[in-house]
């Protein structure tokens, strides 16, 4: 199998940190960039140095899709998992990480490769890795992050980055998004954070009502009627309630969660290619390994606070497929609004995100537009959905306390009696450059008048 120009450019530039010393890098693809196929390369050309190979996975989906790549470039591998007789003869060797914990004794690689590997950092990965401590090791993920922020250097010591969604759309290796973002009355502000991410309990109290998974059929049948597409839930509940919506509505659709056999997710899954099924609904088991070209829509349900996991559910839709030229995304949350354009520039790094720097601390993004009148995205002054002409505002960036801080051009008046709280008036103050107290009168003089 011939590697992609920027695949060949990815595996040179993994030896080249292997040559000045490093051990163990990070190589950063999109989802639907080849993840998958650089690493069995690697693999291969390790195998015909005589060197042994452990490639890490955490579920089911990777296990199949790495074994039938390496058969595709003809590397012969042992498969440790559940339900599979181990052969520990061959110097390829595909692992669950859950399978493997307790038989580490039988393997001995000079080369780990850990795929999804913002995994890498937690402690099952952490200990099978310092078990194998002489190894070289190599991660692969398109989102080097985790949920709660945390950095991946205290596995990996370079961040490798390969071509952005943005080149690789451009260059036709995926589809183009077309991004639809339907008003919703969402109440974030209450809700607690669970692990670097909304508390999945409170989260489907208020995210699963009829306005809203309503909505998102609606806006499915006007938009992309009959494309296969998957729904991100919050919960198995959720999941189960919006399959169910769908098929009120005529559709063939289906909700699977990781109590089902394998078998069944696998036939359903399959049913979005064959199209005998139109909508899948999952809470967790799509986000990651799910490689389905024929999905035409990802509809965003499932409000969160991670950049990686929005940008791995989007990343469903981006695969390209025979008569497969765009993809749709409903985003019914604001996670396109809250973590920006799928196709934006993203400034990774192996520290990860610190916990203190808030979303709207960080330079803002200003390139596009939603359309009042369809909500599709789009930079221009007209809608390419719709027609509709919209008239963009004037924007200026404001240099303030080292922070770039994005300012509409607004009715000063009007902004200053719209707010309501004490909080609201600190912020004027800072952005104004007031002395410090006036807030504090403006509040006063406001209390007394309620």
């Amino acid at each position: 199998m011939n590697l992609r120009p920027y695949q060949d450019t990815a595996v040179n530039l993994i030896r080249d940190s292997y040559r000045i010393g490093k051990k163990s890098p990070l190589l950063v693809l999109p989802t639907g960039g080849g993840k998958t196929i650089v690493f069995s390369y690697i693999c291969k050309a390790s195998i015909e140095k005589n060197k042994k190979v452990l490639i890490l996975v955490h579920r089911d989906s990777l296990f199949k899709q790495t074994s039938k790549t390496l058969q595709t470039f003809k590397v012969q591998h042992g498969l440790i998992g559940a339900g599979y007789s181990a052969n520990y003869n061959y110097t390829c060797q595909v692992a669950k990480i859950g399978s493997l914990i307790n038989r580490m004794d039988y393997f001995k690689p000079d080369l780990i490769i850990v795929d999804e590997a913002h995994h890498a950092v937690s402690p099952t990965y952490k200990k099978i890795i310092s078990n194998y401590d002489k190894a070289l090791v190599l991660g692969v993920t398109a989102t080097p992050v985790r949920t709660n922020g945390q950095g991946l250097d205290d596995v990996f010591d370079e961040l490798i980055i390969g071509s952005s969604i943005q080149e690789l759309t451009d260059l036709g290796y995926l589809v183009r998004p077309r991004i639809f973002i339907p008003p919703n009355n969402l109440d974030l502000k209450s809700i607690k954070t669970t692990a670097g991410d909304y508390n999945k309990k409170e989260l489907e109290t208020e995210v699963n009502r009829s306005t809203i998974t309503g909505n998102a059929v609606e806006h499915y049948r006007m938009l992309c009627d009959g494309v296969p597409a998957v729904v991100f839930c919050v919960s198995v509940k959720h999941s189960v309630d919006v399959a169910n919506e769908f098929r009120q509505n005529g559709y063939n659709a289906e909700s699977i969660d990781g109590s089902m056999n394998q078998s069944d997710i696998d036939r359903i899954l399959s049913g979005l290619s064959s199209g005998a099924i139109q909508v899948v609904t999952s809470c967790d088991l799509i986000s990651e390994g799910t490689d389905i070209p024929a999905i035409g829509c990802a509809i965003l349900l499932r409000p969160t606070q991670s950049e990686s996991l929005y940008l791995q559910q989007v990343g469903r839709a981006l695969r390209t497929c025979a008569g497969k030229d765009s993809c749709v995304i409903l985003d019914h949350v604001g996670n396109v609004v809250k973590h920006g354009h799928p196709l934006a520039d993203r400034d990774w790094s192996l520290s990860g995100t610190k916990k203190s720097k808030k979303k709207k601390d960080a330079e803002p993004d200003i390139k596009f537009k939603v359309c009042k009148k369809c909500y599709f995205v789009f930079n221009d002054s007209k809608c390419p959905a719709c027609g509709e002409l919209v008239e963009l505002k004037q924007r200026k960036l404001t240099k303030m306390d080292g922070l770039l801080v994005e300012l509409e051009k607004i009715d000063q008046k009007k902004e200053l009696y719209q707010a309501r709280t004490y909080e609201e008036l600190k912020l004027i103050e800072k952005k104004r450059g007031y002395k410090n107290g006036w807030a504090w009168h403006r509040w006063n003089a406001i209390k007394n008048k309620i």
